[in-house]
Parts: C-alpha cells; structure tokens; sequence
C-alpha cells in the first residue's frame, strides 16, 4: 500500500478504515447541506471498496488521527481514448485546516493517479468556494472555460 512523502501522512484507504473514514465522509456531505448519515456514509464507502470503483487517500495528524480524504473515481474518455479520473470528494476536518493538509491530499491524489498512469483528474467545485479555487490555481489546475455541467435528476 503506498504511503505518500509529504508534511501530511496520507496512506491509500482500505475498507478496514471505513469507521474513521465515515464521520469525515458524513461532514464532507454536511458542507454541502446534505442530512447528517453516519449509516448511509458508512454503507456507500463500504459499497466502494467491495466494487473496487473508487481510490481513497486517507490524512492522518500528527497523533495519528483521521483528519481528511480525498476519493477519485475512474472515467472513461472517448475523447483522449484513455482514462481520467474524477476527484469527486476532498474534505480536511474544520480542526485540520490551515496546515497543509487539504495541498497535501491534492499532491498525493495526483502522484497516485500518475503512478496509474492516468494523465487527467478533473474536478468541480461551487462557484462560492473561492478558498477551494485558489487552491486548486495554486497548484497548477485550470479552471475549464470551454464547457459547462449540465445535471439532470432521473427520479422525476
């Protein structure tokens, strides 16, 4: 299992982690208003990890606590013929922030996607979450100026 050279300890998850994962996932989803779940958390990183369809990186403290994870999800590209990864989720504990951490998880999930030889993340983030943004600019992303996203909800 990789471990990352960084100021952060950050470890590719197993599905042994999902108890320290899932309140991380369960805040992750609170910043985006969404209910609390601790179950429904704990059942979709479950789901991951038995589908094989998602990384996890995992961020430790210091102490050795959990503190943040970002998780990427293969896509396919007719366009590049090849395969790019989404980084759909990053979150660092409010407690955690301000250290590095969240720098560090990006660094770490683009060494492990060039370590597959995936030439391509991408990622969306909310056009308020200007913290997030300058982030991303700093460590070299380029915000997307040719397309838009367009969401449709089936259950309609």
């Amino acid at each position: 299992m990789p471990t990352f050279a960084f100021s952060t300890s950050i470890d590719l998850a197993t599905a042994a982690e999902i108890p320290e994962l899932t309140p991380l996932v369960d805040a992750y989803r609170r910043f985006y208003r969404q209910p609390g779940d601790l179950e429904g958390a704990r059942a979709f990183l479950a789901q991951r990890f038995a589908k094989g369809d998602a990384h996890l990186l995992l961020a430790r403290d210091t102490p050795g606590r959990a503190r943040g994870f970002v998780q990427l999800f293969p896509v396919p590209s007719t366009t590049s013929l090849a395969i790019r990864w989404i980084l759909n989720d990053l979150f660092v504990d409010p407690e955690a922030r301000g250290q590095g951490m969240g720098s560090d998880l990006l660094r770490a999930a683009r060494q492990l996607a060039r370590d597959h030889g995936v030439t391509q993340l991408m990622l969306r983030t909310q056009v308020e979450n200007h913290t997030a943004q300058s982030r991303y600019h700093d460590l070299g992303w380029q915000r997307d100026e040719a397309f838009f996203t367009y969401l449709l909800n089936t259950d309609c």
